[in-house]
């Protein structure tokens, strides 16, 4: 949930223009779609390859939470246009929704947070209770309960549920009377843990308790469960004023580390379990990558086999890889559950640099994460808090889409207008054209993104084109079984000129078709006419030798002179003799992200297999247990890194060695380069 200091969430910037924002969808008049004598720069080809594919994509999705809690009393011109934009088909057709479980403070603590950001808990407290009040509450008692609560925020899981595939509760803090503080803004100090260590079990059974009670009230059916908003971070913090009153901060959030999310974790699995509810463990709902990946290295294996699903946030975008390579080596499903941004200079609905700004965002979360789901945190934010001296001097463009959160039951659409900025425009490129039941492919262009369709005979790519010049962008679909010869790409393009302008279609001719992005623009390239995999189109073949390369170190991995560890070691001519050959046995699935595979080194007759945490060349024979067993991930770079499917663990060049013979180790997920290898055919 992030929306503490704005600065530190700026996520980058790119160029200027202008674009005139709005809901409705826009059919261009016909125009020439073929590329144009006009000057162009940094021509780009882009090869989707669908040998290499991920799962079924589960959708897009929002929290609700404070946008939900602020406007679900609004008058209902106000909340059914805004559920149209959110839900609709023209609007950003989400599919999926994360309703937050509020903590709630005490009774007589006065409400200091930000609008709509004061979410109220399910508990039910007796009357004259304070602050000081702590011990009174009990999961088994009715009476503790208020299965009235949150009434606003619950309209909106009313008004939507037809429209959601996939429900999940989360939690920002756990409730005042289970925290050290007393509050649900955070501990006075930052980085204490703020859940009480006796009433972990009570946490569990709160939100345990609540789920069922969404599921029984609104008969939908929750998927997962959450309890933890990036938890090991120092934003959550609880400032009192002189008056001993709290003047900040202004969200709820609870530093809960590492150790004790275990705790919870483990408490929380039976308690689903006796609430009879078959929604699954999410976890850890981290700030980025990279302390997610810290999060879940301390986890024992017991702990890791009680979560169905992981979550991350990718407001740090250093580590993606890492977190990808985990979930594969769980065998567990990835969301990127939270992410927003600015990407600006001050509020603005004309701007395209948050458009942009967030398309890329999006393109790499796409292709680095290889994520299951893509959820924004709330793309509608409050215009006032957004506006020149709210959050800032110059305002911001977090959220698609703003109100302000201070409307009345007596305003209507022109006293409490709606407004979208770019990032409505640029997120509905890829919201209306990768569907839930398409698969994530392959590109070898940082700037796309691509799927192919549930039924694998269309397929979709999101280009970005930051620049401030046009660009021609030529898709290569070689890489597919069949090219029809009536195969066409059709352009869907957003930029200054307009949003989701559909151009002619471009007939494929020798298998490619070339388009003029306009500059600073997002367009969807919708290809019909294709289906399967070309039998060349794989870098990884069953039956085919290669020789590895590490990324950082430039030399090749190699057999030891021992004949059981791994070195490094310069390749040579007589390559094709020595231990540097390692042939390809696939022993899962035709393509996919987490197919797995055995090498064999033909040489020496032996595999690769990881024993007693080390890298070894084993005989080839028996049974090809886990340990010899890889998955094999890429952003498309031509480079690889090979997981191990028993430890997790990522082959790599230990302590980034150089030299001749160093070792070859595993371990966990870094995204160092020493990680990552470039794989050539041994001809």
């Amino acid at each position: 949930m992030a929306r503490r200091t704005r600065t530190r969430r700026l996520l980058g910037t790119i160029g200027v223009t202008a674009l005139a924002t709005g809901a409705a969808l826009i059919t261009a008049p016909p125009v020439t779609a073929q590329a144009t004598a006009a000057a162009t720069a940094d021509a780009v080809t882009v090869s989707p390859d669908p040998s290499y594919r991920a799962d079924r994509f589960e959708g897009w999705g929002t929290s609700l939470v404070w946008f939900a809690n602020a406007t679900g009393d609004y008058p209902k011109e106000i909340r059914e246009k805004l559920a149209r934009l959110l839900f609709g088909d023209s609007g950003l057709a989400l599919n999926i929704a994360r309703y937050n479980i509020g903590g709630g403070n005490a009774p007589d603590v006065k409400d200091y947070l930000r609008a709509g950001g004061a979410v109220e808990g399910w508990w039910k407290a007796p009357e004259g209770t304070t602050r000081e009040d702590t011990d009174w509450w009990s999961a088994d008692d009715k009476a503790d309960w208020n299965p009235d609560a949150d009434a606003t925020q619950r309209w909106w899981v009313d008004r939507i549920k037809n429209d959601i595939d996939h429900w999940e509760t989360f939690s920002n803090s756990p409730p005042w009377f289970m925290t050290k503080s007393g509050y649900v803004s955070g501990g006075f100090n930052a980085t204490d843990e703020q859940l009480k260590p006796e009433s972990v079990d009570d946490f569990a059974a709160y939100m345990a308790g609540v789920t069922k009670r969404l599921e029984k009230a609104h008969g939908i059916k929750v998927d997962t469960v959450d309890p933890f908003n990036e938890p090991n971070t120092n934003y959550w913090s609880t400032r009192l004023g002189a008056d001993g009153e709290p003047v900040g901060g202004r969200q709820e959030g609870a530093h809960i580390g590492p150790e004790a999310q275990q705790k919870v974790i483990d408490a929380l699995a039976p308690a689903l379990k006796k609430a009879r509810t078959g929604a699954k463990i999410s976890a850890m709902d981290e700030t980025n990558p990279s302390i997610f990946t810290q999060n879940w290295n301390t986890y024992p294996q017991a702990v890791r086999d009680l979560v169905g699903q992981m979550n991350v946030h990718t407001y740090g975008t250093g580590g993606r890889t890492s977190a990808r390579d985990l979930a594969k080596a769980a065998d567990k499903p990835l969301w990127m559950s939270e992410v927003e941004g600015d990407w600006g200079d001050g509020q603005s609905f004309t701007d395209m640099r948050p458009g942009l700004g967030l398309a890329r965002q999006m393109v790499d979360d796409l292709r680095e994460l290889e994520p299951k789901a893509w959820v924004f945190w709330q793309p509608v934010e409050d215009y006032d808090n957004m506006k020149p001296g709210g959050e800032s001097a110059k305002g911001g463009n977090w959220g698609s889409i703003q109100l302000p959160f201070s409307c009345t039951s007596k305003d209507t659409l022109e006293s409490c207008p709606i407004r979208t900025n770019t990032k409505f425009d640029t997120a509905r490129n890829f919201t209306h054209y990768i569907k839930p039941g398409d698969r994530l492919i392959k590109t070898d262009d940082t700037s796309s993104a691509a799927a192919v369709s549930k039924k694998g005979d269309t397929a979709t790519v999101v280009h970005v084109n930051s620049g401030t010049a046009q660009r021609d962008v030529t898709l290569d679909l070689s890489k597919f079984g069949k090219v029809s010869r009536h195969a066409t790409v059709t352009p869907v393009v957003t930029s200054a000129e307009g949003k989701l302008e559909r151009q002619d279609a471009i007939e494929v001719t020798g298998k490619k078709a070339t388009f003029t992005a306009p500059a600073q623009s997002v367009t969807t390239f919708l290809v019909k006419g294709v289906s399967g995999v070309a039998k060349d189109a794989a870098e990884l073949r069953k039956g085919h030798t290669y020789k590895l390369t590490g990324v950082q170190s430039g030399k090749a991995l190699t057999v030891a002179d021992d004949g059981t560890k791994l070195v490094i070691r310069a390749g040579g001519a007589d390559t094709a003799a020595t231990g540097q050959q390692w042939r390809l046995r696939q022993i899962s699935g035709d393509t996919g992200n987490r197919q797995r595979y055995v090498f064999t080194n033909p040489v020496a007759g032996k595999r690769l297999a990881v024993r007693d945490g080390a890298p070894v060349v084993e005989p080839d024979h028996g049974k090809r247990d886990k340990a010899t067993q890889w998955i094999m991930s890429t952003t498309g770079d031509g480079t690889w890194t090979l997981v191990n499917a028993a430890t997790g663990r990522l082959l790599e060049v230990g302590g980034q060695a150089t030299q001749d013979g160093a070792a070859v180790t595993v371990w966990t997920p870094t995204s160092g380069a020493n990680q990552r290898w470039k794989v050539s055919e041994v001809r």
